[in-house]
């Protein structure tokens, strides 16, 4: 039985980060307005992701700021003061996430399955999805629309990207045909070496393609960049450090293909509708992979995690990690080319 028999007046939805979760998010929540579009949406983000969100259609953003700690916490709930909400779809299991919600008044929070709800999200939720199958984060997402009463659907996307930001992508790309590398995960031991990077650029150069190198102004990216460029024969284009998060995902829109480990700019791209080729050792691709494109990943997961667990994949936990620094090596350089060229038969200009 679905929660609500007809479109409920309000919902809030919980989901704070990361980059590609929250890309994730946006297909549930946009799915959810389109079968109720009478339905007001509230979501609570936390402040970068917030940069990639705003303008969203209909939807009230509320930024969390979680540098700001208590205070921050304090700001969201005076936001919401006075308001109850029909349901508080809390899709984060993080114990930060879930005190949050106790100053945000709702007549359900519906929460993941126990067996999900590390942290202790379940003493904070009164209802729990039923989902504790689905493979893919973006799966378990549409778990809590569908709880809701939203019928199941393919995921889309809207994200608000200007003519500024669309501007300066076609600025950057003068139009040409562009592989974009991601190069950067939220964890260096999730990289793919730079001399590999480097390597690959040259082969997509070489095949007449542009390369642009993207990423955001932290140092090691800038560093990783730069150790790519030295190592390439040929020029790229360096875009690490000039992008908004929106100016990115309009240079991922107007690229042909993007290459990335896991990281967040796999997931804005999917948005995008542009292909991903996936770089993947330390989480299941199946998992958290490029949701369009997870039969393009290169991965050697499975390997290594049942090398290290000692059980096959469907005896081991929805959300096993392979732990170790070097497990990225494991993909060979001919793997990533053979995909590319597959992936370049299917579905790229020649």
């Amino acid at each position: 039985m679905p929660l609500f028999n007809q479109p409920p007046e309000s919902v809030c939805f919980v989901r704070l980060s990361a980059i590609g979760d929250v890309c994730h998010a946006v297909a549930a929540v946009q799915a959810l307005q389109r079968h109720w579009p009478q339905t007001r949406v509230t979501w609570v983000v936390g402040k970068i992701e917030a940069q990639l969100l705003q303008g969203l259609a209909g939807v009230e953003l509320v930024v969390y700021d979680k540098k700001a700690g208590w205070a921050g916490m304090k700001a969201v709930w005076q936001q919401l003061n006075g308001r109850r909400f029909d349901a508080l779809v809390h899709m984060q299991l993080a114990l930060r996430a879930s005190l949050l919600t106790l100053g945000i008044k709702a007549r359900y929070k519906v929460g993941f399955n126990r067996r999900r709800a590390k942290e202790g999200q379940w003493l904070f939720t009164n209802r729990k999805i039923t989902d504790t199958e689905s493979q893919h984060v973006l799966d378990s997402f549409y778990a809590f629309i569908e709880y809701l009463g939203v019928p199941p659907s393919a995921p889309q996307w809207q994200l608000s990207l200007s003519d500024a930001d669309q501007e300066f992508a076609r600025q950057q790309l003068q139009q040409r045909a562009t592989v974009v590398i991601c190069p950067a995960a939220s964890k260096d031991e999730r990289n793919w070496l730079p001399e590999r990077y480097a390597a690959f650029a040259d082969y997509v150069v070489n095949q007449g393609f542009q390369v642009a190198v993207c990423g955001s102004p932290a140092a090691r990216e800038v560093q990783l960049a730069a150790q790519i460029e030295a190592a390439m024969q040929q020029q790229a284009l360096n875009l690490v450090g000039q992008t908004s998060l929106k100016q990115l995902a309009a240079v991922l829109q107007q690229a042909v293909l993007v290459l990335a480990p896991d990281s967040g700019p796999a997931h804005i791209a999917t948005t995008q509708g542009t292909p991903v080729l996936g770089l993947y050792a330390h989480s299941n691709p199946q998992r958290t992979g490029p949701y369009n494109n997870r039969a393009d990943v290169v991965s050697v997961y499975e390997q290594v995690v049942v090398e290290q667990q000692g059980k096959p994949l469907n005896e081991l936990p929805w959300s096993t990690r392979a732990k170790g620094a070097e497990l990225m090596q494991r993909i060979p350089l001919s793997a990533v080319i053979e995909r590319f060229e597959q992936m370049r038969q299917r579905e790229l200009p020649h």
